[in-house]
């Protein structure tokens, strides 16, 4: 690939969002960015020269795409955060508790992070405050004030900053935190998910009761409630059918692409510090579950970068090369967490803490379709996986080296850790040598949507992806608040096209929703098992997709073992929005925006 954009698309993307506009010497093109962000990552080294030329080589062949926040601040001297997302502390009970949390969020989305909350700490609606005498309004109507803070901050920024809302599927509240986003013009700024357990999924399938509950020193059961990792006794609010409950969500789902659904048991079973901590919320894009000010530095490898003989039958992956740069992207992503500035001072030391980061992947489906695999096949699956499986084993045994050399993040206990799921199912050459030196960092893998980073590199399929479109209309938002239209073309099919001029189209550029959405979640759980944190995907399904198969989709989520699932139905916003006085312009401006922040189904 060129060092430098070669699109109109990726010059644009540079110039309002990552080029450094009061740099001296002055950024003339993307290789002075990538030299910026290398010399400042490698600065935390013994050998500050070294790193930041071993650091350059990866970034400027397109290999290793940092995370926007990275590209866009490191070196700059600005104030803010090279971490892309974070989720925030728990969120107090009351008046004051609720604006502290609010002004947390507000201070972090300033610096450049995005934000997720559980709300399932706040009183259902109705419920009398007793310190005030007032009867509490429930989570969904504050929800709307981090919504207005959001829409406020980001009025005039050319880069938008989105925010989870997680709710436990037993809050009393669960049903209006379902059609919350219903309405076209609710919660812009928020992707929802609902806290599904296992004891729920069991109900449904058994199709029982289910008892909506909340915490009461006086209540009759007991719950591990979020904040909490003891059981508390909670008062029965209602019972409902599990299956009405069920329903209810696949249907707005269906009509508005909201909420996902998180297997919130699943994802705390397989963190690989369980033993410390419980999770019950996710980064926007939901690819990094963490805890009470957990944030995650994330970067991606360009999968096309790697694929020698392209659209050939000698065309293979370098998996020497991707395990080379994966543990150069290791170390890259360690000495960024030193680089960075946080937020807050929780922040800080939760980062120190568990030192976590997030290694993933772009541009899967460009890298099939040029090694002549389709997504949607066994063998497509099985390239995508074994390409994971290199990097988690090369990751794994960089983060052990660099224990060796630095020391393992603090909150590591090597029986307890190697005690988790995850550890357990790596090689046993990489467990010794955790044993041996410990491990630099918690967590190392996460699969982001990786959008603008990879319009960035000439427009390569986002993420684990398929193909959205061939030949598509990109629409961003510029410095005035409106908007510009791109026309661009997928990389690879650029690529393919300059060599086959006169060929038809092979189905190896099968577009997304040309897809049956179980091969979606195939190509997920394919994946899964080599990531630690979790993957951003959504399951793109055609606009008369049948309502009632949301249900399936999300149920055999759960049976494949994934850790949750979003589904995104071709025009539900734009339907949600519906004709008449809705100008065009407003179903075009829907779309768009939920496009943006709807790829953040999770493995």
């Amino acid at each position: 690939m060129s060092p430098t954009p070669e699109t109109e698309l990726a010059r644009y993307l540079w110039q309002a969002r990552y080029r450094d506009p009061n740099a001296r010497p002055r950024e003339v093109d993307i290789a002075d960015t990538w030299r910026r962000v290398a010399r400042a990552v490698a600065s935390v080294e013994r050998n500050p020269a070294l790193w930041s030329e071993t650091f350059l080589s990866a970034l400027r062949d397109y290999r290793l795409l940092p995370g926007g926040r990275i590209l866009a601040g490191a070196g700059t001297g600005r104030n803010v955060t090279l971490a892309n997302c974070f989720v925030m502390g728990a969120i107090r009970d009351s008046m004051a508790g609720i604006f502290d949390a609010l002004k947390a969020g507000a201070v972090t989305i300033q610096h450049g992070g995005g934000v997720g909350y559980d709300f399932s700490t706040l009183r259902p609606a109705g419920t009398p405050a007793v310190a005030s005498g007032r009867v509490a309004s429930g989570p969904v109507s504050f929800m709307r004030m981090w919504d207005a803070m959001c829409d406020t901050l980001l009025a005039t920024s050319t880069r938008g900053a989105a925010m989870m809302a997680t709710l436990r599927c037993d809050h009393p509240d669960i049903e209006s935190f379902i059609d919350a986003k219903r309405p076209s013009d609710a919660l812009t700024h928020f992707n929802l998910s609902v806290l599904v357990t296992e004891a729920f999924m069991q109900a449904v399938n058994n199709d029982t009761s289910w008892s909506l509950v909340f915490p009461d020193s006086e209540g009759s059961v007991e719950r591990v409630w979020s904040g909490s990792s003891q059981a508390v006794r909670c008062r029965v609010y209602q019972t409902v059918r599990a299956r009405d409950l069920w329903r209810r969500l696949c249907d707005s789902a269906y009509d508005s692409a909201e909420p996902g659904v998180l297997f919130i048991d699943r994802i705390n079973g397989e963190n690989n510090l369980a033993y410390c901590e419980s999770l019950s919320a996710t980064n926007p894009c939901a690819e990094t579950p963490l805890p009470e000010y957990g944030s995650c530095m994330l970067a991606s490898l360009n999968l096309p970068a790697f694929v020698h003989h392209p659209f050939t039958s000698n065309a293979r992956l370098s998996e020497g090369n991707l395990r080379e740069t994966t543990q150069i992207a290791i170390r890259f992503l360690d000495d960024a967490i030193d680089v960075s500035q946080y937020p807050l001072t929780e922040q800080l030391a939760e980062a120190r803490r568990t030192r976590r980061v997030g290694l993933g992947i772009t541009g899967l489906a460009d890298a099939l379709a040029m090694l002549g695999l389709e997504y949607d096949s066994e063998a497509g699956r099985s390239a995508a996986a074994q390409a994971m499986r290199v990097i988690r084993d090369a990751a794994y045994e960089a983060s052990a080296d660099l224990a060796c050399e630095r020391g393992a993040f603090p909150a590591f206990d090597s029986e307890l850790y190697l005690a988790q799921p995850f550890v357990k199912r790596l090689p046993e050459q990489v467990r010794a040598a955790i044993q041996r030196h410990g491990i630099r960092n918690s967590h190392l893998l996460a699969i982001a949507p990786a959008g603008s980073i990879s319009l960035l590199a000439h427009n390569v399929s986002p993420g684990i992806e398929p193909i959205f479109g061939i030949e598509t209309v990109h629409r961003l938002r510029d410095p005035t608040g409106g908007h510009r239209n791109f026309h661009v073309t997928d990389a690879a099919y650029a690529m393919w096209r300059t060599l086959n001029r006169s060929a038809d189209k092979p189905r190896t550029f099968l577009e997304a929703e040309s897809i049956d959405a179980r091969d979606h979640l195939l190509m997920q759980a394919a994946v899964a098992p080599y990531v630690d944190g979790a993957i951003a995907k959504m399951v793109a399904v055609p606009r008369r997709f049948p309502r009632s198969s949301v249900a399936d989709i999300f149920s055999t989520a759960h049976v494949l073992g994934l850790k949750g699932c979003t589904v995104f139905r071709s025009g539900a916003r734009i339907e949600a929005i519906g004709g008449g006085a809705a100008s065009a312009a407003a179903r075009e401006e829907a779309a768009a925006e939920h496009a943006s922040t709807a790829g953040r189904a999770i493995d």
